[in-house]
């Protein structure tokens, strides 16, 4: 009697069948129903099994990515990805530099889920070696920003970008100028010049801020100074003009006695006319160019012997540490600067020997202070008179 045949027990999820290779295939349903083929094979039938199974309960848990979802090209996404954030125009400048210069020769003919925390750590130590630690962090600041909206799309599973602390930039403390070196650099850039200058340092403006600063928003009368707008230039020679670097620029700043002969001067002798002029101008009357202003502010600090490095934008650091050291409220410090964060303000308060020594002798002068009142209230009979406990009897004495 012939032996009935065992009937194959359809599945519930997916299919396995075996190849010419003598490997097995896996099919799970995908996100429009049909069925995708696992992107390996496998050796055994139970191997392709236990992948089906952990497809189904991903997919039962909602934590299921399609592996085709990913397959889109690093370059276009993260192209797309700068053209969607609606950030301002320097910073649009600054994504696409990154992207260009370092993403993509690394990850643009890539897919986005070929992107590894692997091929991640590599490329980072490549471009440590090649272009420092600070571009290093800021490109991987952007990579990282950039998966992570991959991730929120559910074209990759996970963040491949987990190192600790990569994003971070450890820059040396940037060069602080004297009270003295800022009157110098005043003096040595011109007269057309010197008021830019004093306001970078005394009013902590930004040199975009300064390129657009209109007459209107300068009121004598109570000596403040209002940053409505901003016109920074990008590496193509182009004014973009709009608000300033945060929400916090825009800012009312009340000007220091000393600097308001400076700016009736220059209004009348250097600004455009009318309301709504502006303030500063080239020596032809056009806009304020960078290019311009470059020539002039370098051979300035050759004349006061500044480092090369230092730049206009460290004017500010001046300005802020002065108005640290008044004992300005925090909160009053970021207004003045316009910085919308703490850690952004305390960039800008260096402690230098000389604010040490000053915090020195201030807990120096309060302590003495205090004993002076102290010693004189003993004087009087205010402070009460210790006197020491009675002495116990010494053990084995002899009683006299």
């Amino acid at each position: 009697m012939a032996r009935a045949r065992k009937k194959t027990q359809r599945r519930s999820f997916g299919a396995i069948r075996k190849l010419p290779s003598g490997r097995y295939q896996a099919r799970y349903p995908g996100s429009d129903g049909s069925l995708q083929a696992a992107p390996q094979t496998y050796e055994t039938k139970r191997a392709a099994e236990v992948y089906l199974a952990q497809v189904q309960a991903d997919q039962s848990r909602g934590d299921w990515i399609d592996p085709q979802a990913g397959e889109v090209l690093f370059a276009a996404y993260a192209k797309k990805w700068i053209d969607e954030r609606g950030v301002a125009a320097t910073t649009e400048e600054l994504y696409r530099r990154l992207l260009r210069l370092h993403l993509e020769p690394a990850f643009g003919d890539q897919h986005i889920n070929a992107v590894s925390p692997a091929k991640v750590r590599t490329w980072r130590a490549e471009r440590l070696k090649a272009t420092g630690a600070t571009t290093t962090a800021k490109s991987y600041r952007l990579l990282k920003a950039i998966m992570q909206t991959a991730v929120e799309d559910d074209l990759v599973r996970r963040n491949p970008c987990s190192i600790r602390g990569a994003g971070r930039e450890d820059a040396d403390e940037r060069p602080v100028a004297s009270i003295g070196q800022v009157f110098a650099l005043a003096e040595a850039i011109g007269i057309r010049w010197r008021l830019m200058v004093l306001l970078g340092a005394f009013a902590s403006m930004r040199p975009e801020e300064l390129a657009e600063l209109r007459r209107s928003d300068i009121d004598l009368d109570t000596g403040a100074v209002n940053v409505r707008r901003a016109a920074p230039e990008l590496n193509t020679g182009k004014r973009v003009i709009g608000d300033p670097k945060s929400r916090a620029g825009k800012r009312t700043i009340m000007l220091p006695g000393f600097i308001l002969l400076d700016v009736r001067r220059h209004l009348e002798w250097f600004a455009q006319g009318g309301p709504d002029g502006l303030v500063f101008v080239g020596e032809r009357g056009a806009p304020l160019r960078g290019t311009t202003f470059s020539r002039k502010w370098r051979k300035a600090k050759e004349a006061v012997g500044m480092p090369k490095e230092f730049r206009f934008y460290d004017l500010r650091h001046t300005g802020n540490n002065l108005a640290a050291d008044t004992g300005a409220k925090m909160k009053d410090l970021m207004v003045r600067a316009g910085h919308s964060s703490e850690r952004a303000q305390l960039i800008y308060q260096h402690s230098t020997a000389e604010h040490q020594r000053r915090l020195a002798d201030a807990i120096d002068a309060d302590v003495s202070r205090q004993r002076t009142r102290v010693a004189l209230g003993s004087s009087v009979g205010i402070v009460r008179q210790i006197t020491p406990p009675p002495q116990a009897p010494i053990r084995g004495a002899q009683r006299r």
